[in-house]
């Protein structure tokens, strides 16, 4: 993206002609009073191998004179024009690219900033993150790019997100078993935070038949939720919904980073722990189109059992443990959805009492337990 020049900055083709020739004239002695008296090697042995060539007539035609030429340097010299005339003005600018280059429209060096953000994701997360994600250009997300000024504009796009690992034999589990407990975490992981019907606030039924029914206790806690969300049963510690007639999606796109780790299991089977973060732009369903974004962490914990030693079902995942850590959703509201914050407006509630936490930060482990004090997010 090209920037505009400034309205106190004139462009050349409002200069005029009288004053670009005495400025053309002013340079041009300046430049010739302050080259070197002394031509280089290189400049004296080009200046001869040229006068030798022109005494032979070998000079090339239009070297000096073809059209081809004349239309080049004029293109040239108007650049520099330019650039001379808004040195002085330019010249903090200057200074400020030279230490921070990804501020050029476009990134021509390559060095960071939108373009080249969009154009180098992410490896896949294969071990747990050392430190929290460095700071990101102080962007304002739009329609157009939602996940400006978020870390996550590098991270994968939703199911891309979610990268098994390579299935290998646990003990007396087989790799086929071990690779069927990673697909049915994964399924799990899709319906309960990327598919578009869970967003929009609908019942998570493709997640919700991952789940055994020989978990009674879990999966009514869970129904109740959905049919009757409380402060004790909320559908959001598992699942990521929005409350349609309040926000909408900003695209089509909810970003995804996270691993998967596997071991031998409890219950004669394959335990898998999936580590995710899902970011959600999402604009107000209707009014301004300003675009905020709620980042949700999850930390599942899953068998799949033996079917010849316990009582499952075949093919089902036991939900053994689920935490979360949800940024930029009203903490005070348990009606089943989140709620994001927007910067121009604020909830009524309580003011946050809990320590601000970076929601990108994923080195952190999740504090078990059944909450805490509602707190705040350093960035979004």
């Amino acid at each position: 993206m090209s920037e505009k020049p400034s309205d106190d900055q004139p462009s050349a083709s409002e200069i005029p002609d009288d004053v670009w020739e005495q400025f053309t004239r002013d340079t041009e002695r300046d430049i010739r009073s302050s080259a070197p008296k002394e031509p280089s090697a290189r400049a004296r042995m080009v200046t001869e191998r040229l006068r030798e060539q022109d005494a032979r007539g070998e000079l090339p035609p239009g070297w000096r004179t073809g059209p081809a030429w004349q239309e080049m340097n004029g293109r040239a010299a108007r650049r520099r024009k330019l650039w001379a005339f808004l040195g002085v003005p330019l010249a903090a600018a200057v200074a400020l690219v030279a230490l921070k280059p990804s501020l050029l429209p476009g990134d021509p060096f390559g060095t960071g900033g939108p373009g080249a953000a969009e154009a180098s994701p992410l490896p896949d997360e294969t071990a747990a993150p050392t430190a929290a994600p460095g700071a990101s250009d102080p962007e304002t997300p739009t329609l157009d790019r939602p996940f400006a000024g978020s870390p996550a504009e590098r991270w994968a796009d939703g199911e891309a997100g979610i990268v098994l690992p390579e299935a290998k034999a646990v003990g007396t589990v087989s790799e086929g078993r071990v690779e069927e407990a990673l697909k049915l975490t994964k399924k799990l992981l899709v319906g309960a935070n990327l598919d578009p019907r869970t967003v929009r606030g609908a019942r998570p039924t493709a997640a919700l038949s991952v789940l055994d029914p020989k978990q009674p206790e879990l999966l009514d806690d869970l129904d109740t939720g959905l049919r009757s969300p409380s402060e004790k049963h909320d559908p959001v510690t598992l699942f990521s919904r929005f409350d349609p007639d309040e926000v909408r999606p900003a695209g089509d796109v909810i970003k995804t980073r996270g691993r998967m780790t596997f071991k031998k299991g409890t219950q004669g089977g394959v335990a898998v722990r999936a580590d995710y973060t899902f970011v959600y732009p999402v604009v107000r369903a209707d009014g301004p189109t300003e675009v905020t974004r709620t980042i949700v962490r999850r930390v599942l914990d899953v068998e799949l059992a033996d079917p010849g030693r316990y009582q499952v079902t075949p093919g089902r995942l036991l939900l053994m443990n689920y935490d979360q850590e949800i940024g930029n959703s009203s903490c005070f509201v348990d009606d089943g959805y989140l709620h994001p914050e927007f910067s121009s407006s604020r909830s009524a509630g309580p003011d946050p009492s809990g320590p601000a936490t970076d929601p990108y930060d994923r080195s952190r482990e999740l504090e078990r337990g059944d909450g805490g004090d509602c707190g705040t997010v350093t960035r979004t």
